[in-house]
C-alpha cells in the first residue's frame, strides 16, 4: 500500500484490549487515524496447571486445530507447541501465529473461516480420530459441533476467555465526533455484539453511521442487523485486507 493510502481517513479498531497496537501503527503510517474501541477483553484459563496438563494430553493427538491468533499465544504461553500431530489453523492469520511459535507445518483452508477448514478433505472422515480443538469457550460451536458429528474424539482445550471489554468515558467521547466516513473494523460479532450492548445510545448512533469494514459475509449480515447502513466486505479478517478494504 501506498503511504497515503488512508489519508485523511477515521479507522475504528474493535480489536480486543491491547492487541491493537501494530494495526494502529499501520494505519498511522498510512496516512489514517486510528480510533480504539475494544470490543472484547481476553484472559487466560482460571486453572492455568490444569489447562496446561489438558493441552500437552490435546497435543499428542493425532489432529490438533488452533480457532485463532490468541489461542496460539495464550497455548504458548502456558506450555511449548511440540507436537507431531497434524496441525490445522482456521486462517492464516492463525497459521502465522503458529510459525512464531515454531510450528512451521500448518494445513490453512482457502476460506478462513470455520466452514473452510471444514471443508478440507483430511476432516471429511473422523471416525474414532482424536482431535484436539484448541481456542476459548462459547463462540458459534461450528467446530465443535461438526467434528463430533462426524465421528471424531473431540477433545476441547480452551486456553483462553473471551469477555466484554471494561468502556469508559474516554471511548465514549472519542466517538462523538466520529465522521460518517469513518470506517470501523469488524471481525468478531461477539465484538459486535459487546459494543452495542455497552456502548450509550449516541455513542451508537455515531459508529453505526460509519462504514463498517467486515471480514466475512456472516459478519455482515451481523453488522446490518446491528444497525449499519453501509458495509465493505474484506477478503479476510487480515490486516492488510481489512485496510485494503478500508482504503475503498
Amino acid at each position: 500500500m501506498r503511504s497515503d493510502t488512508l489519508h485523511g481517513r477515521v479507522l475504528v479498531i474493535t480489536r480486543p484490549v491491547g492487541t491493537a497496537g501494530a494495526l494502529a501503527r499501520r494505519v498511522r503510517a498510512l496516512g489514517g487515524t486510528p480510533v480504539l474501541l475494544p470490543g472484547l477483553a481476553l484472559r487466560g484459563p482460571d486453572d492455568v496447571a490444569l489447562t496446561r496438563g489438558a493441552l500437552r494430553e490435546g497435543l499428542t493427538d493425532e489432529l490438533v486445530i488452533f480457532t485463532s491468533p490468541a489461542a496460539v499465544r495464550y497455548a504458548a504461553a502456558i506450555t511449548p507447541l511440540h507436537t507431531r500431530a497434524v496441525v490445522l489453523a482456521v486462517g492464516e492469520g492463525t497459521a502465522r501465529a503458529l510459525r512464531r511459535q515454531g510450528v512451521r507445518e500448518t494445513r490453512t483452508p482457502i476460506q478462513s473461516h470455520s466452514e473452510g477448514l471444514l471443508d478440507l478433505p483430511m476432516l471429511q472422515e473422523l471416525r474414532d480420530r482424536h482431535v484436539a480443538l484448541v481456542g476459548a469457550p462459547g463462540g458459534r460451536g461450528v467446530l465443535r459441533a461438526q467434528l463430533a458429528a462426524r465421528g471424531a474424539r473431540l477433545r476441547e482445550v480452551q486456553v483462553y476467555r473471551r469477555l466484554p471489554p471494561r468502556l469508559d468515558r474516554r471511548h465514549f467521547e472519542a466517538l462523538q465526533g466520529l465522521p460518517g466516513s469513518a470506517r470501523v473494523l469488524l471481525s468478531s460479532n461477539d465484538a459486535l455484539q459487546n459494543l452495542c450492548r455497552l456502548l450509550p445510545l449516541a455513542a451508537l448512533a455515531r459508529l453505526r453511521a460509519a462504514i463498517a469494514v467486515v471480514s466475512s459475509k456472516r459478519l455482515a449480515a451481523a453488522a446490518r442487523g446491528a444497525g449499519f447502513e453501509r458495509i465493505e466486505q474484506a477478503a479476510s479478517a487480515l490486516a492488510d485486507d481489512l485496510l485494503a478494504a478500508a482504503a475503498r
